[in-house]
């Protein structure tokens, strides 16, 4: 019996053997012909590290890939090709890179890759931000332009922007009375969130049972699926397998959100209803929500597009993913680089002391009289991206500074990095709001952050611009405005810190420690509130 027992369990052992065996020669032998095919069609591709077979250049990607790719750039040139797993790619690290790709070459490179996290949270790319460029993507281009990011709605929608920012100031008066510290990104991140909540549905987040609130942790699950690695997205012969569990994840948020979306959906259809019952089809007085317009599309029978529920609920959670980290974010990075230069702090109070004055709250119609206060915000965005890498794939072959670009080509554009290129920025790393002062004695600079620029591009370039730009812009500014104007802010023991200035691991590039401070009252705001 024992014999038997051990003459079976050698036999599992060759049979697995044998089975191992089988597998190691057939790996070698894919590893070996996809290596002779790249030798053969590698030729012509712009400079590019040693690779390792099978995760390419995975290895040299940091937990902060825009500083990885930066220093690789430094080493091999403002243009190399990766190949990260499966996935080949190119890197872009200077403004004429970035102008070729984005404006010489836009057409190929119009589209966004797909990811497992992606297809699965957009329904299969219903979205705007990752839908391929064509015409359902230029109608809602056009869509968000003149209709729900517009000059127009977002007049309309002034109030709830100017409401969020006097509760944000309450609360810091507050803890200035109390003398207590503030999470300075947290509070940040609430007010942009109710925000975007109220603007798209017309709810506040009040706390974390409420249909906002959960909204609210939803997107920050999308936030973090969406930019942590999944191997099956770069791996080949990982695609349909899910190793690190992240499909089960994604489809459990995914449910949520649709229960949800659902959800207030059918409450805004039931609303609408009443209102054609109570004779007013149009809404009247009321200023309708994002939510609202989209669903006016969507009914409207001469409409160029027809818009799906599911086109609706994945634009939703475009606009919630990018519209709530980011503009806090920027703001925190501001408010921390004025508390470690406190020299351009009292410039910039002194601008809004002569402009607005102390007796009452700065507005966003003050902001275009606050030219130095947009310096701050421009120098922010240059040193701290809150978009550090541009994101891309080719969708043909094409020839850039004479190399071959293949199709299906992933392009990263290194935001971060052309940031604090010497070639196009004296003294790149230091703080310096003066370089956007401008010449003329207006003390504004033609220096724009839209995209026209291509050594300052915070919310890209071209067709695939950020479309929020103005939305982001006129949130950072009037609340960084009002910061400034309020408060002085204390950090450290005595009040006397300066603030650290390491970045986390992100895709909008967090703080890697959270701005924690004691607001200070210069003036009283509840007094004239």
């Amino acid at each position: 019996m024992l014999t038997n027992l051990f003459f079976s369990k050698v036999s599992a052992m060759s049979g697995f053997q044998d089975y191992f065996i089988i597998f190691l020669i057939w790996l070698i032998s894919i590893i070996l012909i996809r290596t002779l095919f790249k030798k053969r069609t590698s030729s012509g591709l712009p400079p590019s590290p040693r690779a390792l077979p099978i995760i390419g250049h995975l290895h040299l990607l940091t937990p902060i890939p825009h500083q990885a790719l930066h220093k690789l750039s430094n080493f091999h040139g403002p243009l190399i090709h990766l190949l990260l797993g499966s996935v080949p790619c190119v890197v872009a690290s200077s403004a004429e890179m970035a102008k070729e790709f984005l404006k010489t070459h836009e057409t190929s490179f119009s589209n966004r890759p797909q990811t497992a996290a992606i297809d699965f949270l957009t329904y299969g790319s219903q979205d705007f931000s990752f839908a391929p460029y064509g015409p359902y993507w230029k109608f809602m281009k056009k869509l968000c332009m003149s209709e729900l990011l517009g000059g127009r709605t977002l007049d309309l929608l002034h109030p709830v922007r100017k409401d969020e920012i006097r509760r944000l100031v309450c609360l810091l008066s507050n803890k200035a009375d109390a003398g207590e510290a503030v999470d300075v990104g947290g509070e940040l991140i609430r007010m942009s969130n109710n925000v975007i909540s109220r603007m798209i549905m017309n709810e506040r987040c009040s706390g974390e049972e409420d249909e906002a609130g959960e909204v609210r942790k939803m997107v920050q699950e999308v936030i973090e699926l969406t930019g942590k690695f999944n191997l099956s997205d770069f791996i080949w012969f990982c695609k349909n397998l899910d190793l690190q569990g992240f499909r089960k994840r994604l489809k459990d948020v995914q449910v949520r959100f649709d229960a949800m979306m659902e959800r207030i959906i059918e409450r805004h259809q039931e609303e609408r209803r009443n209102r054609k019952e109570n004779g007013d089809g149009d809404g009247g007085n009321v200023v309708k929500d994002l939510l609202d317009i989209l669903l006016d599309i969507s009914e409207d029978e001469n409409s160029q597009m027809r818009l799906t529920r599911e086109n609706i609920k994945a634009f939703i959670l475009d606009i919630f993913a990018a519209g709530t980290d980011t503009s806090a974010i920027t703001t925190e990075w501001a408010l921390a680089e004025l508390i470690n230069h406190p020299n351009i702090m009292n410039k910039a109070i002194l601008e809004i002391d002569s402009v607005v004055g102390r007796e009452r709250l700065v507005e966003e119609s003050d902001i275009e009289n606050l030219p130095y206060l947009q310096s701050i915000v421009k120098e922010t965005l240059r040193l701290h991206p809150t978009g550090p890498m541009i994101i891309r794939e080719s969708s043909e072959d094409c020839a850039i500074e004479g190399y071959h670009i293949p199709a299906k080509t992933r392009l990263f554009v290194n935001v971060w990095a052309i940031g604090r290129d010497p070639d196009h920025w004296e003294d790149p790393l230091e703080f310096r709001p003066e370089r956007f002062s401008g010449e003329d004695g207006t003390g504004k600079s033609p220096l724009d952050v839209r995209g026209q620029h291509f050594h300052l591009l915070p919310f890209g370039s071209g067709r695939r611009g950020c479309p929020g730009t103005s939305l982001a812009l006129q949130v950072v500014q009037t609340s960084l405005a009002t910061m400034i104007q309020c408060f002085q802010w204390k950090v450290g023991d005595g009040g006397n810190g300066t603030v650290d200035m390491e970045e986390g691991p992100g895709l909008t590039l967090p703080r890697a420690h959270s701005l924690v401070c004691v607001p200070v009252a210069r003036i009283n705001p509840l007094s004239f509130m």
